[in-house]
């Protein structure tokens, strides 16, 4: 029997989440251990506001997680370090997950794009 991956909604906001470059910099510089936005932007070479776009989309989508700190000198540090996540794509992992996403709105977005329109 194959685990439970996550539902339909959950994959196709993580994989939107994970479909920017700059966002799995993040990860990346994450898995060596977790970090504060001011070294996480040094490391990366970003601006500390174009990061904290990245990691609020990243935090939404359940991939790190943030926790406010005291410095020594009294300042609030925010870290950041990623969450465990393991996901399959297989053929069987995507039909399972494609039976739980929420319906499509009639007439919304989705019903434009598969009209051809």
């Amino acid at each position: 029997m194959s685990r439970a991956g996550p539902n339909g909604d959950d994959l196709v906001r993580m994989l939107a989440t994970l479909a920017n470059p700059h966002r799995i910099r993040v990860i990346a510089a994450l898995v060596r251990g977790r970090n504060y936005v001011s070294q996480l932007a040094r490391e990366l070479g970003i601006s500390r506001a174009l990061l904290q776009v990245h990691l609020r989309k990243l935090e939404t989508a359940g991939l790190v997680s943030a926790h406010l700190e005291l410095s020594e000198d009294g300042k609030a540090m925010k870290f950041y370090e990623v969450n465990q996540f393991d996901v399959r794509l297989t053929p069987d992992e995507l039909e399972a997950a494609a039976r739980t996403l929420t319906p499509p709105e009639p007439g919304g977005r989705d019903a434009e794009e598969g009209s051809g329109a």
